[in-house]
């Protein structure tokens, strides 16, 4: 298939595909080809060779990557993010709680994979925060770190369900009572499936997630106005209907 190859984080997905319907309908004969997946995989993708023009990514440091090793421009940042629970109700997770809960031996916290993925890095900073709160939350790294479940992002996780949240899916069949995911993934998950709560983190533990985005070699005037989209104001609208922050 042919047409504008656009590499993006898993979970740009919905935002993404309202943008570029958009942008195709505004731009005569453009045609938007999307891969998404978690950023480190496409990155190791693209210092490998494979050939797209915009790489948009949930962390800045994977384009910086591919920019220093001079196969693309300049990083942007184009959207923020940041990380919320989400849980089953018999979890009985609230924002007051929400500490505890996940030190819990018995509540099962599916993550996604560090280093694959920047969710997964993000959720790995979020523990050693946790850790240092202070003397009641010693230890919490070293716990939270053995009993996370690497459900999503790893080069061997499973694709999502077709048309599916991964998130709504694996809590909803039982495979975590927690998930530790971006906040738009959460607001997307509970869409999907009501029952399950979205629970905010504590402001001074939480991780927020900077979107970084580039054009990579070869990138044609097309691309270049792709990019111009996501940091225009439709863009901008579009993140802000899916739980994202503004750039």
């Amino acid at each position: 298939m042919t047409g504008l190859a656009v590499f993006a984080a898993g979970s740009l997905r919905a935002p993404l595909t309202d943008i570029g319907r958009q942008f195709e309908q505004d731009e005569s004969g453009a045609r938007l080809r999307f891969v998404f997946g978690a950023s480190g995989l496409l990155k190791d993708r693209l210092a490998a060779g494979e050939a797209a023009e915009v790489f948009a990514s949930a962390n800045m440091a994977h384009p910086q990557d591919l920019a220093a090793a001079g196969r693309a421009g300049p990083v942007q940042r184009f959207t923020r993010n940041r990380l919320c629970l989400l849980a089953r109700p018999e979890a009985g997770v609230t924002a007051d709680n929400a500490l505890d809960r996940l030190l819990d031996p018995a509540v099962r916290v599916g993550t996604s994979t560090p280093r694959s993925d920047p969710s997964g890095d993000y959720t790995w900073e979020l523990f050693r925060r946790i850790d240092g709160r202070g003397a009641a939350f010693a230890g919490a790294y070293d716990l939270l770190d053995r009993k996370a479940l690497k459900l999503t992002g790893g080069p061997d996780s499973p694709p999502p369900p077709a048309g599916r949240s991964v998130y709504a899916a694996l809590l909803e069949c039982g495979q975590a009572d927690v998930f530790i995911t971006y906040c738009s993934n959460a607001l997307q998950a509970q869409q999907e499936v009501p029952a399950l709560q979205r629970v905010d983190l504590p402001d001074d533990v939480n991780v927020s997630a900077d979107y970084g985005v580039v054009l990579l070699d070869g990138a044609g005037p097309r691309a270049r106005r792709f990019v111009d989209r996501l940091l225009g104001p439709a863009g901008q609208s579009a993140f802000a209907r899916q739980g994202f922050s503004p750039r």
